[in-house]
């Protein structure tokens, strides 16, 4: 079962990345890491296929304020942090609140920047989780869908071996709208078209009805899209489920 409480403490090192800049309403500043590297980061050799692991898995995500938090909600409370205590993974949590594959905030970065600056320099991970297309709702989804292809081309070119997992766009009620469907369904065929395992949170229900019946309005916040610290705990629920479906609970990454 994907519940493996007894498996934090000494088994799980979580490995957060330190926040930069105050916090925003509309998500929060996370890390900007001054070094970047356009090399394949220097890193341990994987496993051979079948060895026993010696260490937990090592995980990275890239998000928007679902993934990084905001104001109440720490890095070390969202999903991503959450998810990786329920599968006993070490996990680095990178991204910022407001951002998307295309949408950025107050002209820095989108995931592209995001990713070079505080995650692929680093040792190369196990797996890699992106999860977003909220904040790129109002961008055309095909241009979402180019954004996101460059993403995961550059994370497969700095890290061969790394697994990668697509996870699309959460909304704060049972009801998202067209565009943010849209943008689902780009990124969708996407990860399709490239091999990739795809999360969709939107199909499967992770979030129903609005302020009156379902469950948003006990997992989701007043300002109708950010969790919860309650929400934030059964988000993790799910995806460990999903990634357990996936048979990616314990990811290895295969030597290049």
């Amino acid at each position: 079962m994907y519940l493996r409480r007894a498996r934090r403490g000494a088994a799980l090192t979580l490995c957060l990345a330190v926040l930069a800049g105050p916090w925003a309403v509309a998500g929060c500043s996370a890390v900007a890491n001054p070094v970047h590297s356009s090399a394949v980061a220097d890193e341990p050799s994987a496993p051979a296929s079948g060895a026993p692991r010696t260490a937990p898995p090592v995980v990275m995500f890239l998000g928007d304020s679902y993934t990084v938090g905001e104001v109440g909600v720490a890095p070390e409370e969202t999903y991503a942090s959450g998810t990786a205590r329920l599968l006993g993974w070490q996990v680095i949590v990178g991204g910022r609140g407001g951002t998307g594959f295309v949408k950025t905030t107050n002209g820095r970065d989108d995931f592209l920047g995001l990713f070079e600056m505080q995650l692929g320099w680093r040792p190369a991970p196990d797996m890699l989780v992106v999860s977003g297309g909220h904040n790129d709702r109002r961008v055309p989804p095909a241009e979402v869908a180019a954004a996101a292809r460059t993403l995961l081309d550059r994370a497969a070119q700095r890290w061969p071996g790394t697994r990668l997992l697509l996870m699309g766009p959460m909304w704060g009620n049972g009801t998202p709208t067209p565009q943010v469907l849209g943008v689902r369904n780009a990124l969708q065929q996407l990860a399709g078209r490239l091999g990739i395992p795809f999360v969709d949170p939107l199909a499967e229900q992770w979030i129903t009805g609005g302020r009156v019946g379902g469950n948003a309005s006990r997992y989701i916040k007043a300002d109708g899209t950010h969790p919860t610290p309650e929400g934030h705990r059964y988000l993790a629920s799910r995806l460990a489920a999903a990634v357990e479906r996936l048979g990616l609970s314990a990811p290895v990454r295969q030597a290049p």
